[in-house]
């Protein structure tokens, strides 16, 4: 490997570094919460109409896939393209459990339950991904410490929904279990990505990835028999937003987990439904006593799970940067 691979390789594994890029993915994360529903207005999107869902997130997916691209080969200074069936099958593993089954998942199960539920199941894909990667890939050790800090940070996650309620009900599978599928779904893309990108380039697998996703779930939501509104400034404006986030953060995601462990990075997530909560309770007025004391405890919970994975030992750490090295 050459030189040029060293410096970023040793600098994306500092701490610092890990939370400014970690956070940035989870706060552009949380901020689609409020976006989506924004979105769903402008576009004059059905909520209870599973396809015009599906073809509004396709064509989110797709323009984040084109975004990725363009950014990426512009960054590179060559074009970002797949060029070999490696590559190729790559993106299509990726473009299943990221894109289509976890969105697919996650919108058709939040139809059928409530926000609240939604968000705390949701947040179990940290523990998924460490339980995956540590006991079916063997990409790292599952320590006591870092199953504590996945409990802290789910803590978090209930305490910041506490207040909003909607935590009865019975379990139905085409609900909160679509949710938890959702969430695995996330789990093993997140594993999958970290093991893919030490071939090919994180930023090129998540564009081409977005952009096939986009395409099957638009395809599938108009056949379906979906339809979004007219595409008016603001509309536009809202849908770009929608893609840059994507773009941009699953994009860094993927790069830091290209440097290191699995459950060091996913522990961030935990503060993607803190960011939505607030998020919301400011853009949508969903709840203004969610930016008291509640979030902040929350925060504090999820930061103390943050704290508790990333003090382990950083033997993985450096053996990860000794096999890029090579």
């Amino acid at each position: 490997m050459s030189t040029q691979s060293t410096p970023p390789s040793f600098s994306l594994t500092k701490l610092p570094i890990v939370c400014l890029l970690a956070g940035i993915c989870c706060a552009l994360w949380g901020s689609a919460f409020p976006c989506v529903k924004i979105g769903y207005m402008l576009f004059s999107v059905d909520t209870a109409h599973v396809p015009s869902i599906l073809l509004f997130a396709g064509m989110r997916f797709f323009l984040a896939g084109v975004l990725a691209v363009l950014i990426g080969s512009a960054a590179a200074r060559r074009p970002l393209l797949p060029r070999s069936r490696r590559t190729w099958r790559h993106i299509a593993h990726l473009s299943l459990l990221q894109t289509i089954l976890q969105y697919i998942f996650f919108y058709i199960g939040l139809a059928h339950t409530t926000g609240v539920k939604g968000s705390i199941i949701g947040a179990s894909n940290a523990f998924a991904a460490l339980l995956i990667a540590a006991l079916l890939f063997r990409q790292e050790t599952l320590t006591g410490r870092k199953l504590l800090g996945c409990v802290l940070g789910f803590a978090g996650v209930v305490l910041v929904n506490l207040g909003q309620g909607g935590l009865g009900g019975a379990f139905q599978i085409t609900g909160e279990g679509f949710v938890f599928l959702s969430s695995v779904s996330y789990a093993f893309s997140s594993v999958f990505l970290k093991r893919y990108s030490a071939e090919d380039d994180p930023v090129l697998l998540s564009g081409w990835q977005f952009l096939l996703g986009g395409v099957v779930m638009m395809a599938v939501g108009f056949a379906w028999g979906g339809r979004v509104g007219p595409l008016a400034p603001a509309a536009g404006l809202m849908l770009l937003y929608l893609a840059c986030i994507s773009a941009v953060a699953y994009s860094l995601w993927g790069v830091l987990l290209k440097y290191n462990p699995v459950s060091r990075v996913t522990v961030f997530s935990f503060m993607t439904p803190v960011f939505g909560a607030a998020l919301s309770a400011l853009l949508l007025r969903e709840g203004a006593q969610l930016l008291g004391w509640t979030t902040l405890a929350a925060l504090a919970l999820v930061c103390a799970g943050i704290w508790a994975v990333n003090a382990a030992p950083r033997k993985n750490l450096s053996s990860g940067r000794k096999r890029h090295d090579l």
